[in-house]
């Protein structure tokens, strides 16, 4: 860690040294940037009349159905889920009821 903060460290001062030297400085004069926008824009005769609403449209009878479908399938996953974890803890009965016997 200690590696790392030095490193760190160091990238930093050489950094700030070098970017803020005053021979770079003297070298070139700050001048101010100019800079201009334009925009361009279609005239009136050649715009759209319409637009695209954004996005899909979407239908509340296909997706109810698809919520009925996800909530179906993790229903059966979670049945699936309950089932094998009785049967792991089944077999660890059994198997310690035979360790004890032997």
């Amino acid at each position: 860690m200690a590696k790392l903060r030095g490193l760190v460290l160091v990238g930093l001062l050489g950094a700030v040294l070098f970017t803020a030297s005053p021979a770079l400085a003297l070298a070139a004069p700050a001048r101010p940037a100019v800079v201009t926008v334009s925009v361009a824009q279609a005239p009136l005769g050649l715009r759209p009349a319409e637009t695209q609403p954004p996005g899909p449209v979407l239908d509340p009878a296909q997706t109810d159905k698809a919520n009925s479908e996800k909530t179906r399938n993790k229903l059966i996953a979670g049945l699936l889920a309950v089932v094998l974890l009785a049967i792991v803890i089944w077999g660890r009965k059994i198997r310690s009821k035979r360790a004890k016997g032997s």
